[in-house]
């Protein structure tokens, strides 16, 4: 079997903050997505690379920890026991 996800990332930025959206796209692609979001310090000079790296990995990570709940859900199902899923 192959199969093959798309993960994308979508960005929306103001003048104190970057927020991004990563969802998978793709055959049988499960339907989550994750939300990151980086504030600037008010005395900080504006950089928007570093609050969207920032907001991707916080997105992503959130994503993850989805995927990985989704999973342990799919198992529990099937077991009828506790999945001890660790990320």
């Amino acid at each position: 079997m192959h199969n093959h996800w798309i993960v994308d990332l979508n960005f929306e930025e103001d003048e104190s903050r970057t927020s991004c959206t990563a969802s998978l796209s793709g055959f049988s692609a499960p339907g989550v997505r994750g939300i990151g979001i980086a504030r600037r310090n008010p005395d900080d000079s504006p950089d928007s690379t570093i609050g969207e790296e920032l907001a991707a990995a916080r997105a992503c990570s959130n994503l993850a920890h989805q995927l990985i709940d989704k999973a342990a859900t799919g198992i529990e199902t099937r077991t009828h026991e506790t999945a001890r899923l660790t990320f």
